[in-house]
């Protein structure tokens, strides 16, 4: 596993930025142009680009609000459409997918067809109560699922007790990590703090590392301020609303912002040593 993401993402730790797509066709506040949706894509994928981000993982973030299983075609579709762009436009570029809620088949399907390399997966085993209700992971599904359309080179990153839920009973963490991984398949772990923007707490991420030979990721409230304290207990950074102007997560992505946490993560790095 951590063999796959080293070849990935060569070269140290990287920093995985968020596209937060606009509401995309049939979603609620939908504006009604896909090639607005597209610009403003563009235009935040070319800040991480211009800005040092090793990789970029879109997400339709403006679809709330979320359904809890499968996501309609026309928004699948809508997010294939922005990939296939953005592919074009930096090819050598690792990107990802996340269809929220938890819609991993979907997410696996539109990477596989326009060229993602991975994907996340809010909810891969176990239950979590969530603002949509009771979402159950579907590991099983999700990993026939890409057998059986031979998309094996697309990695499933899953999330550890993610933002925006709350397990239905206390369980070790560490326990988790290790069954994610070792009965969910999982190719690599995300760990978050409650919601969008929210730091981690650094003590979870320490307890998932020291449980699991796979990569580790910090998800969620990655800034400037708090890179160096987080990047020694993780293998990378996903990271979108620290980037974006004025720390927004609604906002386009600022590329000076991309450039002084790449900054910050190689001075973290050279103070206390690679993976």
């Amino acid at each position: 596993m951590r063999k796959r993401f080293e070849e990935l993402f060569p070269g140290g730790k990287p920093l995985i930025g968020v596209v937060h797509l606009p509401p995309l066709p049939g979603s609620p506040r939908y504006g009604g142009s896909m090639d607005a949706v597209a610009r403003r894509a563009l235009a935040d994928a070319g800040a991480y680009a211009g800005g040092g981000a090793k990789g970029i993982i879109v997400e339709n973030f403006g679809d709330y609000p979320f359904p809890p299983g499968r996501s309609e075609p026309q928004a699948i579709a809508a997010m294939a459409s922005v990939l296939t762009l953005l592919r074009a436009a930096w090819p050598k570029m690792v990107f990802g997918v996340n269809v929220l809620r938890n819609d991993a088949q979907s997410a696996i399907g539109v990477a596989h067809a326009a060229g993602g390399r991975f994907i996340r997966v809010n909810v891969h085993t176990g239950a979590v109560l969530t603002d949509q209700g009771l979402i159950e992971g579907r590991a099983d599904e999700t990993l026939r699922f890409r057998r059986r359309i031979g998309a094996d080179d697309v990695l499933i990153f899953a999330d550890i007790n993610v933002k925006h839920g709350a397990a239905l009973r206390e369980r070790d963490l560490r326990v988790v990590a290790r069954e994610t991984v070792a009965r969910g398949m999982a190719d690599g772990l995300i760990v978050t703090g409650r919601e969008t923007g929210s730091a981690l707490d650094i003590r979870d991420a320490r307890l998932v590392k020291s449980a699991i030979r796979a990569p580790l990721l910090a998800g969620s409230g990655v800034t400037v301020e708090n890179v160096a304290e987080i990047l020694p207990s993780v293998d990378g950074l996903i990271v979108g609303t620290s980037l974006k102007r004025g720390g927004r997560t609604e906002n386009p992505v600022d590329a000076a912002r991309v450039k002084r946490l790449v900054k910050a993560m190689g001075q973290g790095a050279r103070g206390k040593g690679k993976r």
